[in-house]
């Protein structure tokens, strides 16, 4: 690898301290610390110049959704439109693990939380289960893709082999890593976690199929005649994947995706909401809804962004690709960097002292020409474990599982 070729870049970036060290590195260590700088686009750290701030909302209009009455009058239809597909091959699903339990006080990855009670029951495990109840709806085998992160990805194989893949026929699982983004100050000079390394972190949910390209699992979905994926979060132990009724309705009504919503317990509770952006389906985060937009009524009277979205979502695998090239908007978000100081010590600031970068899934749903808003019960479908504690937490989750039979 011509050195020269490293220097010119990170030069134009203003990036030439990431090789303070290199005369002292080993060969192993050159290589890996050049092939880093190599891959890595460094554009994004110009956002850092302005916070981001250039990645602003456009005209907020509400969408209309999909609600359970309507669900229940079509349901034989739908359910048998979803059963085909999956029988047909025609449905995968994506599992979003890259995150680490550190907000419930493990340093494993957060699939691996125990939630038992009186016996072991894993996140990853209900996971799994709850695709199960697909499989046996439907007689076929539905391929899981898992997605990991440079820091859990050997662990997270490693757990469900140990776990004899829960069950699961291993040879519709695919594991593969996320793309990782740099980390830098507030000033945009990026992070060194080591002398030989850059600190990177996960390019955000968004980046879940530019991540299955590049790592080789999109040929995967490719040569198995998979047209639908069903991406979901790993934090949700209620939800249904690969649910036929959802994915026969997303079918039915011709939308190139759909996304799973409930009904907000409140105005103010901290989901993003389905709308249109300038006349195309989008997800408002709830930080950004305004209290004219929180107050809003539909022409029933009733509120009218009032359906959050709970992170599981069906996309169309050719519309996926039309929208690979296009450019996501980037999010720079404050975080807790740990770094190497000026003294070779990696220091773990107790406050946020630079940004991340990141790609929303809800940007991917903008890009799409329609998305269907599905609801669902969140008694039903909603427990997510956010916190050890509180609101959306391991308690919650518990409560919610035995209320749905689940032994814990």
């Amino acid at each position: 690898m011509d050195i020269s070729i490293v220097k010119k870049k990170l030069e134009k970036y203003g990036q030439t301290h990431l090789l303070k060290y290199f005369d002292e590195l080993t060969e192993d260590e050159k290589n890996e610390l050049l092939t880093q700088i190599e891959e890595t686009d460094f554009s994004m750290v110009e956002l850092c110049a302005d916070g981001g701030k250039s990645v602003k909302k456009g005209s907020i209009t509400p969408l209309s959704v999909m609600q359970l009455s309507e669900i229940e009058e079509n349901k034989e239809l739908y359910f048998n439109a979803g059963v085909s597909a999956i029988k047909s091959g025609k449905v995968g699903a994506v599992l979003l693990a890259g995150g680490m339990g550190t907000r419930l006080g493990s340093d494993a990855p957060k699939g691996m939380y125990n939630i038992g009670e009186t016996r072991d029951v894993y996140i990853f495990e209900r996971i799994v289960r709850n695709l199960m109840d697909a499989v046996d709806i439907t007689g076929s085998w539905i391929h899981l893709f898992i997605m990991t992160s440079d820091k859990n990805h050997e662990s997270t194989i490693g757990f469900f082999k140990e776990k004899n893949y829960f069950g699961y026929n291993k040879e519709y699982i695919t594991f593969f890593k996320q793309e990782m983004a740099p980390a830098a100050d507030y000033n945009g000079k990026i992070y060194m976690e080591s002398r030989s390394r850059m600190s990177t972190s996960p390019n955000g949910n968004g980046g879940w199929f530019i991540s299955m390209d590049r790592s080789g699992a999109l040929e995967k979905v490719k040569n198995s005649g998979i047209e639908w994926l069903n991406v979901f979060a790993v934090d949700n132990v209620l939800q249904r994947i690969a649910d036929p009724v959802f994915v026969g309705a997303v079918i039915e009504k011709g939308f190139a995706a759909g996304s799973k919503v409930v009904k907000k317990a409140s105005p103010d509770e901290n989901v993003g909401v389905m709308c249109l952006e300038d006349g195309k389906p989008s997800i408002v985060e709830y930080y950004e809804l305004t209290e004219e937009l929180m107050n809003a009524k539909d022409e029933k009277g009733e509120p009218a962004y009032n359906y959050g979205v709970i992170l599981n979502y069906l996309f169309n695998v050719k519309e996926l690709e039309k929208i690979m090239e296009e450019s996501m908007p980037l999010h720079v978000v404050k975080k807790k960097i740990p770094y190497m100081d000026e003294n070779g010590q990696l220091i773990k600031p107790d406050s946020p002292n630079g940004y991340k970068f990141e790609t929303l899934i809800l940007d991917m749903i903008h890009l799409m020409k329609s998305c269907l808003p599905f609801e669902v019960r969140r008694e039903k479908e909603f427990a997510p474990i956010k916190n050890k504690t509180g609101i959306d937490s391991v308690d919650t989750a518990r409560e919610l599982l035995k209320k749905n039979g689940v032994e814990l």
